[in-house]
């Protein structure tokens, strides 16, 4: 495994695939989901199924293929589901692959509600029912996030321009660090470290 590949494997397929789809935001709308309290909250495998979808409706929308209300869902079914016959799916296969959908790819890049679970846990940081604590920490949690977002988002462009020969670039790492300079008295620290001291001494002098 090469050290780009390792750097990246750290945030699992599904941040991987959010941003080789650009849809980013969607990894925030399933946290939400999930760690809601009511009526609204989708399980793990309504999650996945619902990003599964999402993945299916870009690409249909990339080449050209409008859906109408309940034709994402039908052909998901359709490439997925375990009573759909061979002809049925090989019909919807070849309907996207002529529109000009890598069916193959996009089969890959699905995702299972084990996965789904080890990126809300590991990248979103949250857990269904689990309280966000004090505002510390609640903000140590979204600036991780978005650390390994921003991480992640380089990554893929970056593969992207290479794959394309706009770049050249071997095996690659890349690192987020965000820095506070105290504007008082010039110090500098880590967001983590300024978290963990309260702040800067200074400010209590």
């Amino acid at each position: 495994m090469t050290e780009d590949t390792q750097g990246r494997a750290a945030d699992g397929k599904v941040a991987r695939v959010l941003a080789k789809y650009d849809i980013e935001a969607f990894g925030d709308e399933m946290a939400a989901r999930w760690a809601r309290d009511d009526d609204g909250r989708m399980s793990l495998r309504e999650l996945a199924t619902a990003f599964n979808q999402r993945l299916l409706e870009t690409r249909m929308r990339a080449v050209g293929l409008q859906s109408l209300d309940g034709e994402v869902e039908n052909v998901y079914r359709l490439l997925t589901a375990d009573d759909v016959g061979r002809a049925e799916q090989t019909r919807a296969k070849r309907r996207l692959e002529r529109a000009g959908v890598d069916t193959e790819q996009l089969l890959d890049d699905f995702v299972s509600y084990q996965s789904i679970r080890t990126y809300l846990r590991d990248v979103q940081d949250v857990e269904h029912g689990a309280d966000d604590g004090s505002p510390v920490e609640s903000s140590r949690r979204t600036i991780r996030r978005l650390d390994s977002r921003v991480r992640t988002i380089t990554e893929s462009r970056l593969d992207q321009l290479d794959d394309a020969d706009h770049l050249s670039l071997d095996a690659f790492r890349v690192y987020v660090d965000v820095q506070v300079v105290c504007e008082s008295c010039g110090s500098q620290y880590d967001v983590e470290t300024l978290l963990d001291q309260g702040g800067c001494p200074c400010a209590d002098e």
